[in-house]
């Protein structure tokens, strides 16, 4: 299984947009739209599970570039999470 992100997305793009463009690779396994906990609002990026490796290069590599809404998708696979915990760099508060 491969997770893959998805950057650079139209604050209009919806879930359903989203599925759309990934299910003609292969089966979805989750879909989500990572939303700002305050607004609730799209915040421009994704993920996408996808169950196998080789339709997901297969989407990596067609989406990646395509314009959807007005905007060039950044599709790739998606890093491990990183530990934010911490000050923040650059004048947090302390």
């Amino acid at each position: 299984m491969k997770n893959l992100f998805v950057g650079n997305m139209s604050f209009q793009t919806t879930e359903g947009d989203l599925r759309s463009l990934f299910e003609t690779f292969g089966e979805i396994t989750r879909l989500q739209i990572m939303t700002d906990r305050d607004t609730g609002r799209a915040r421009g990026f994704g993920f996408v599970d996808m169950t196998n490796d080789e339709e997901a290069a297969k989407a990596i590599a067609a989406l990646n570039g395509k314009e959807v809404n007005g905007r060039a998708l950044n599709v790739n696979e998606a890093r491990p999470k990183t530990d934010r915990s911490g000050p923040r760099a650059g004048g947090g508060r302390y």
